[in-house]
């Protein structure tokens, strides 16, 4: 192992140098020429070594320093040991900056790398989809050349990076822009799209509004009726409406609160929870019979059910799922309507449809059935108790069976709700279903 160069190394190795010349110097004499020329070859051995070292520098850049003797072999030595270092510092640096990179890429938001006057010099793949960069086009172009929103200029432009700012952006996504000075004369910018989340609270909103809309009704109609009734005798035939009225109301209220229960279960069931044997056929006799009650002869109901077929999942939502499809079809169709119910097997799984020759519904309405307190007719779904959720509550249900909902209609020609569950979780039929029976084999 060598060590670093000292006062000592150094005058030992020029006493070596000068020891030839003074046992020369006692045969021959002339000690002063012949301690000028060992000081000589010294000083050319010197430039001999600077030579190599200035050639290996600037010409030869190979990774090995050249092999030196003397006092310069550890100069040589601590040069390349420095090089290995420099070397093992670079590769540390280069995992670091890609460890870096992949956990910037991994991340959920943009981020872009900005100098302190607002010139990109880096940005994530993310950050590329979500605000458009491209990259290594957009290197050096400045921010403002890309996002040119008036709001996001003067966000920039005050410093006032303690807030958020958000953006409707020209993608039609709400972006939630955070920018953190981190360094003297940089900044970072975290672009986070937040599109999702104020839908969600939009529905939030919407639903909270419906929902006391929904209540208010029926509570003034109980409020009203009451203060009559406290504050005069009543007549006992309007009293007896009176009381009837208040009947109807409570249990539409009753209903209300029943499916908004219903759609909250089903919302936070786990697809874990359907795996249940479902016998449909069973279902589909009570929910007929329910049909035929609830239309009292007004409608000519058709069921064809395949009696074999069975699935797996969640009773209580595919139920939920399948008498709401019934009964929103013998409530919101005219009397003498041919309603046809149906449940056979496909190539693509087990389907169930719900068709009707009725009057059927204008193409703008379908797209928001399945919304939330959505009515077409809001006048006749209130007459007929209807709260606008029960579609709501076959969407979420079906979504927890990966199937969907669809509905095909044209107005004056009827309309078809139908959906179909995959072969995944059809049950096999048994042989007795199947009616195969064992036959011995023929004695010969």
């Amino acid at each position: 192992m060598l060590e670093r160069l000292s006062w000592s190394k150094l005058l030992l190795e020029l006493g070596l140098f000068c020891l030839p010349a003074l046992l020369l110097s006692l045969l021959i004499g002339h000690l002063p020429w012949l301690l000028a020329a060992a000081l000589l070859a010294a000083l050319l051995r010197n430039y001999y070594y600077q030579l190599r070292l200035s050639w290996w520098l600037w010409v030869d850049l190979s990774r090995t320093p050249p092999v030196g003797r003397g006092s310069w072999e550890p100069l040589f030595y601590g040069l390349h040991q420095m090089q290995l270092r420099h070397r093992r510092r670079r590769r540390d640096l280069a995992t670091l900056f890609k460890r870096f990179r992949s956990g910037a890429e991994t991340l959920p938001d943009a981020l872009v790398m900005l100098t302190g006057d607002g010139h990109i010099f880096w940005c994530n793949g993310l950050a590329q989809q979500l605000l458009g960069f491209r990259w290594p086009e957009d290197n050096g172009q400045h921010i403002l050349n890309l996002l040119r929103y008036p709001e996001f200029n003067e966000y920039l432009q005050n410093q006032s990076f303690q807030r958020p700012l958000t953006l409707h952006i020209n993608n039609q996504r709400y972006v939630e822009f955070r920018v953190m000075p981190y360094t003297d004369d940089q900044l970072l910018m975290v672009a986070r799209d937040i599109t999702q989340m104020r839908q969600l609270e939009g529905a939030r909103r919407n639903f909270f509004a419906n929902a006391s809309h929904e209540l208010r009704t029926p509570l003034t109609v109980l409020q009203g009726y009451l203060e009559m009734m406290n504050d005069q005798e009543m007549d006992p035939a309007i009293r007896a409406k009176a009381i009837h009225t208040m009947q109807d109301q409570t249990q539409r209220m009753e209903r209300l609160v029943k499916q908004l229960l219903v759609l909250s279960r089903i919302e936070a069931a786990p697809h874990s929870e359907v795996n249940e044997n479902i016998d449909v056929p069973s279902i589909l006799k009570r929910l007929q019979q329910s049909a035929e009650g609830l239309s009292q002869e007004r409608h000519d109901i058709v069921f064809r059910v395949n009696e074999h077929l069975r699935v797996r999942g969640n009773e209580e939502q595919l139920r939920s799922a399948m008498s709401n499809l019934i009964y929103n079809a013998v409530i919101h169709t005219p009397p003498g309507t041919r309603i046809e119910v149906c449940w056979q097997r496909t190539s693509a799984g087990a389907e169930f449809q719900v068709s009707d020759n009725g009057p059927g519904i204008a193409p703008e309405h379908i797209p928001r059935l399945t919304e939330r307190f959505y009515r077409v007719d809001k006048a006749r779904s209130r007459q007929t108790g209807g709260s606008g959720l029960g579609l709501a509550i076959v969407k979420h249900a079906l979504s927890n069976h990966d199937a969907r909902l669809d509905i095909i209609s044209e107005p004056g020609a009827g309309t078809r709700f139908y959906f179909t569950l995959p072969n995944r979780l059809i049950v096999a039929p048994s042989l007795k279903e199947n009616n195969l029976t064992f036959k011995p084999p023929v004695e010969l």
